[in-house]
C-alpha cells in the first residue's frame, strides 16, 4: 500500500517528565513515543494527534507505574480529554504508545474503543526499555477485528533520538510500503 493520496493520522500516547530510560529515572521534555510520532510525520506527512487523559498520571515514575498496573488489572478505561475531528477522513492510522506492563497504556485502549476503525489500516509502533511489543499487537487486533493491522515497530526508548532509530523507522515505513 503506497501512502500517496492517503490521509494519515498519527495518534499516540506519550509521557514526558519522570521516565525510566536505560536503567535510570530521567526527566524528558518530550516523551519517547512522541519523538517517534514526530519522526513518522516528518517522513510521511499526516496529522498528529496526542491521546491525553482527563486525569493526568502522577509526576513520579514509580507512582505512575503503580497506577498503570492497577488500571490494567481492573480493565480501566481512563477518560480522554482530546478527540479526533472527522476520523472518517483518515485511511491510515499510525498508533504509538509506550509498552506498559506488556501492552499499551489503558488510554490507548480507550482510544480504540471510542473510535470505529473498521476498514482502516492500523500501523502500530511502541517505545520500550527492553520488553518490545509484548502482547500489544494482539490486543490491537482483538480491539479492531475489521481493520488491517500492519507489522509493528518497537524502538528502545533510550535510543529514540539516535540515527539508528531514524533508520529503523525509515526501513519499517519502506517495508510497509508507506514510504
Amino acid at each position: 500500500m503506497n501512502a500517496d493520496n492517503k490521509n494519515i493520522l498519527i495518534a499516540y500516547y506519550s509521557r514526558s517528565g519522570n521516565n525510566y530510560v536505560g536503567g535510570s529515572i530521567v526527566n524528558l521534555s518530550v516523551g519517547n513515543t512522541e519523538v517517534i510520532a514526530r519522526m513518522i510525520q516528518e517522513m510521511v506527512g499526516g496529522d498528529l494527534f496526542k491521546i491525553e487523559t482527563v486525569d493526568p498520571y502522577p509526576e513520579d515514575y514509580t507512582q505512575t507505574t503503580e497506577v498503570a498496573q492497577n488500571e490494567l488489572n481492573m480493565g480501566a478505561r481512563p477518560e480522554l480529554s482530546t478527540n479526533v475531528e472527522n476520523l472518517d477522513k483518515y485511511d491510515i492510522i499510525f498508533i504509538g504508545y509506550p509498552n506498559w506492563w506488556g501492552t499499551m497504556p489503558m488510554p490507548v485502549f480507550t482510544f480504540f474503543e471510542e473510535y470505529d476503525l473498521s476498514g482502516k489500516v492500523i500501523i502500530p509502533f511502541c517505545t520500550h526499555e527492553g520488553s518490545g511489543l509484548s502482547r500489544s499487537v494482539k490486543d490491537i487486533e482483538k480491539l479492531n477485528p475489521d481493520s488491517e493491522v500492519f507489522p509493528a515497530l518497537a524502538i528502545r526508548g533510550g535510543s529514540v533520538k539516535s540515527p539508528s532509530s531514524r533508520k529503523s523507522v525509515e526501513t519499517w515505513l519502506k517495508d510497509n510500503d508507506i514510504l
